[in-house]
């Protein structure tokens, strides 16, 4: 439950700093443009943003002769969950990942890497398709999408209110907030907030994709050990192609990152994961 008040919050939050971006730089008319341009980019992503992804890695449909295993595991799942069954996909690489897309649970995707299934047993795999399939159930698409799409707003609005502070800019005659300077400031500053923010979003649902897999399948500790076994996969066979701005996407961020850098992760550090996993009681 906490995660869920906490994911409101944040979105509420991410969409304030849109509010208030677009009012210093242009007043009340770039009020209504920022809010305008965050509702239009949020409808074409939330719709068209899997299509994307699945192309960007080169999935491909999961045929059933192919892969029977795969789709009882997730038609067990979606029966247990009481949810249409997902389609699969397949990625052409040998990082062990996975992850979960689509605008809803009508039309979702799950996609699983070659590599997953080869590392994974029949446990672990499950425990990582009852994630996604919890993700689905959550609808973390819908919201992880709104937050990435503001945070997007966000840094084009506080990138053009640097140029207008630059040459003089700022909206004096609507309001007393600073100026220039101010105007400045929360240009530099509001893309930062608006990260951090996204980031903690995306950290929550998985938090509560993790439980939410785990109950349904009543196995939080073949997740926990999947985590474990992906964690280190993805450091020997990190992703060499595609987009880090997808990682949220994933199970496991795909891509190599450490030292400062793993300070802005999309997910919250696997060992705490498996922690609580193990911890659970279903």
């Amino acid at each position: 439950m906490w995660n869920q008040i906490k994911t409101v919050i944040l979105l509420a939050l991410l969409s304030g700093i849109v509010l208030v971006v677009g009012y210093l730089f242009c007043g009340n008319q770039g009020l209504t443009i920022a809010l305008v341009f965050a509702v239009l980019i949020n409808f074409g992503m939330y719709f068209f943003s899997h299509k994307l992804v699945l192309a960007m890695y080169r999935a491909k449909p999961a045929k059933k002769s192919e892969y029977p295993k795969l789709h009882h595991m997730i038609e067990e799942i979606a029966h247990k969950a009481g949810m249409p069954k997902p389609a699969l996909y397949i990625i052409p690489t040998q990082t062990p990942n996975a992850f979960a897309t689509g605008p809803s649970p009508k039309k979702a995707v799950v996609a699983v890497t070659e590599g997953i299934m080869h590392l994974l047993n029949d446990k672990e795999l499950k425990g990582v398709l009852a994630h996604e399939m919890a993700h689905v159930k959550n609808r973390d698409m819908l919201i992880t999408t709104i937050a990435a799409t503001l945070a997007a707003v966000i840094s084009y609005l506080a990138y053009m209110a640097r140029f207008a502070a630059i040459f003089g800019g700022g909206n004096d005659r609507n309001n007393n907030l600073g100026g220039v300077l101010g105007l400045l400031v929360m240009a530099i500053l509001a893309p930062i907030i608006a990260l951090i923010i996204q980031l903690a979003i995306s950290r929550a649902r998985e938090y509560h994709a993790d439980a939410t897999g785990a109950r349904a399948i009543k196995d939080p500790l073949s997740l926990a050990n999947a985590l474990n076994k992906l964690e280190h996969g993805c450091r020997t066979r990190p992703l060499r192609s595609g987009s880090p701005a997808t990682s949220s996407l994933f199970i496991v961020n795909p891509f190599t990152a450490g030292g400062f850098v793993s300070l802005f992760s999309t997910h919250p550090p696997t060992a705490e994961r498996i922690k609580r996993l193990q911890e659970m009681r279903v």
